[in-house]
């Protein structure tokens, strides 16, 4: 089975993810010469950590989703074991809105290609769901909805390459938190 590849967006994210590679074993880098994502003024104080942590990738997931996307959520998949980490972001001044565009991405975390599948579902019924699916050593995804806020998110991957091994992150959850 051959792995897919998202060019030029793997590219940008495979070059973003060394970069961070090279800030884990030199800390030397000063904190400003880390990139910065745009994080949503909705943003929860757990997305703010995970972005943070991992500025790199969470600046890179901004970078494969376009121009004026900001980091909405962010969650470690399936909890601080963290196979895949989850980033949807958004446009726009009300981004809790069923109106937002909305992009997601799923990180692959674990080593080695897995198979992975992320789902994102619009509030709107009728623009439905936009989903990726396949082999990925670095992500899957983007996937993207013109009303995904309000919406759900689906998240899996697998142990190994195929879609019927165990699953290693299994996830539901909302898109953007409209509560």
């Amino acid at each position: 089975m051959s792995i897919r590849s998202h060019v030029p967006a793997k590219a940008a994210f495979a070059a973003a993810a060394a970069g961070l590679a090279i800030l884990g074993t030199a800390p030397q880098v000063a904190a400003a010469d880390q990139p910065v994502p745009g994080i949503s003024v909705k943003a929860d104080q757990h997305t703010k950590a995970i972005a943070a942590a991992h500025p790199a990738a969470a600046a890179a997931g901004a970078t494969v989703c376009g121009t004026g996307y900001a980091l909405y959520k962010a969650d470690q998949l399936p909890d601080s074991r963290r196979f895949a980490t989850l980033f949807v972001y958004v446009k726009g001044s009300n981004p809790a809105s069923n109106d937002a565009p909305t992009c997601a991405i799923l990180d692959n975390n674990a080593s080695g290609a897995k198979w992975m599948k992320i789902k994102l579902c619009s509030n709107y019924i009728a623009e439905g769901c936009a989903s990726d699916a396949g082999v990925y050593s670095q992500y899957a995804g983007p996937v993207y909805r013109n009303h995904g806020g309000c919406g759900t998110v689906t998240s899996l991957m697998s142990s190994t390459t195929t879609s019927s091994g165990p699953l290693l992150v299994n996830n539901v959850q909302d898109s953007t938190n409209c509560n």
